[in-house]
């Protein structure tokens, strides 16, 4: 073999293994989160509802996320990720959902961010869940855990 045709193979092996490991071509995954007053702690009765698409690259920790949401008596006022010390448990606040400290929300809410290390395995291990806060209801209207799928 040339010293021309091994290099030629040496670059197309290193492009490929390159393209294979690029984030474009990283197994992402789709997920649906319902939410409602019945996940909430304690429950709250409404008609309120609500859905969070999310979509999740655990090789890269890029969480993309639209929520849509309808029928909660009083005005949405914020939305963000909740993380507790285990599943079914309550906890602080971790990332935001809705823009913090925006008078009106969209629907639906858009977004996407990076998780870090530690958000990552959290989320993973299903100690997340989502919160909605209304006027009537500021400590919380709704919720729903976040279940993402085993790899």
């Amino acid at each position: 073999m040339t010293m021309k045709r091994l290099l030629a193979r040496s670059m197309a092996a290193t492009l490929f293994a390159t393209l294979i490991a690029s984030p474009a071509f990283a197994a992402s995954t789709e997920f649906n989160v319902p939410v409602s007053g019945a996940h909430e702690m304690p429950p709250v009765a409404h008609t309120g509802t609500g859905v969070a698409q999310l979509t999740y690259d655990p090789d890269t920790r890029l969480l993309g996320w639209s929520f849509k949401y309808k029928g909660f008596p009083s005005k949405v006022t914020m939305v963000h990720f909740h993380q507790a010390s285990a599943p079914g448990e309550s906890g602080p606040p971790v990332l935001w959902i809705s823009k913090k400290g925006e008078a009106k929300l969209p629907d639906p809410i858009t977004g996407h961010a990076f998780l870090t290390p530690e958000q990552a395995r959290a989320f993973e291990a299903g100690h997340w869940y989502i919160n909605v806060h209304t006027k009537d209801h500021p400590a919380g209207a709704a919720a729903g855990p976040v279940m993402p799928p085993s790899r």
